[in-house]
């Protein structure tokens, strides 16, 4: 079903890439309004539940043919979604979602310096390094250090899951991948969210918020960029993703009410540049084929894009 979407035009494709940017902050910034009910193990939880069970109904992977080898990438993947997704709701718990996304960017970005090998984009990562320092001081009273801790290590998971979603990539076809990999990594968040949030998370308004989340954090999103990703050019679309700490910081102000300084809107703004600084600037190692969108979707042979952030 979602194979079958006619490529659209440039204008559209982009209006799309847009659409699929704003609905994955938003999506996190409507999972932080039920931390206090069910916690973000909790909605983590429903995310990627709600998330496998609709990719699973709508891809239906094929599950014989594989070799051993194919499994361990694709439980490898589900990990790597399941790690950087909970630890990122652990730093969006913490500290404003616009500031947690700026941080967190520092994954994709020093993966695309380590692989290219270029001083250029190591001068990219730099500004980054340099706005997210100005993001943790522009405020009074300083960003949560744990906050901090959760969202570098979230961004480091960013950059093994792009690794490992050019493998998957590489091993399957269309979104079966993507589909069975979330479906690993529902399973392997699913008894901690039971423990953490325990009867909370049957709550109808609970479940309701999650399957929204799930919706508007990963399959609105896929549909999108999956579509858009036929009529746009890799390059231009890293570089509309850049605009993520930028949408997240409006999701923040909007959704729930978090309001970054001056200097920190400059931090941001830093680390918008340098990410698209970095998506437009040529590479002498190339990124794996899969590295996904922010630019965290994966390209692969059938340009399916992923999720993350997480890779909110």
């Amino acid at each position: 079903m979602l194979r079958r979407w006619a490529a659209p035009g440039r204008g559209a494709a982009v209006g799309m890439v847009l659409g699929g940017i704003l609905s994955v902050q938003f999506g996190g910034a409507l999972a932080a309004t039920m931390f206090d009910r069910a916690g973000p193990a909790g909605m983590v939880t429903l995310r990627l539940c709600g998330a496998a069970l609709v990719l699973l109904l709508l891809v239906r992977p094929r599950w014989s043919g594989r070799s051993r080898s194919d499994w361990a990438v694709i439980a490898a993947f589900g990990l790597s979604l399941a790690a950087m997704n909970g630890l990122f709701y652990e730093a969006l718990a913490r500290m404003p979602i616009g500031a947690a996304v700026t941080v967190e960017f520092l994954g994709p970005l020093g993966l695309a310096a380590v692989l290219s090998r270029r001083l250029q984009h190591l001068g990219w990562v730099l500004m980054a390094a340099a706005g997210v320092f100005l993001l943790g001081y522009g405020s009074l009273t300083g960003l949560d250090p744990a906050g901090v801790a959760f969202a570098l290590a979230a961004g480091a998971c960013w950059a093994g899951y792009i690794l490992l979603s050019a493998e998957t990539g590489r091993r399957t076809t269309g979104l079966d991948g993507l589909a069975l990999a979330s479906g690993a990594a529902a399973l392997m968040v699913l008894p901690i969210g039971l423990t953490s949030a325990g009867s909370a998370l049957a709550a109808p308004d609970v479940l309701l918020v999650g399957l929204l989340v799930a919706l508007l954090s990963s399959v609105v999103p896929y549909a999108l960029e999956l579509t858009a990703l036929r009529a746009l050019a890799s390059r231009v679309f890293g570089v509309l993703m850049s605009l993520e700490p930028a949408a997240a910081a409006m999701a923040g102000l909007i959704v729930l009410g978090q309001v970054l300084t001056p200097l920190q809107l400059v931090a941001v703004a830093l680390v918008v540049v340098a990410s698209a600084g970095a998506a437009r600037s040529p590479a002498r190692a190339p990124l794996p084929s899969g590295a996904p969108r922010r630019p965290r979707r994966p390209r692969t042979r059938s340009r399916a894009p992923s999720d993350r952030r997480g890779e909110p």
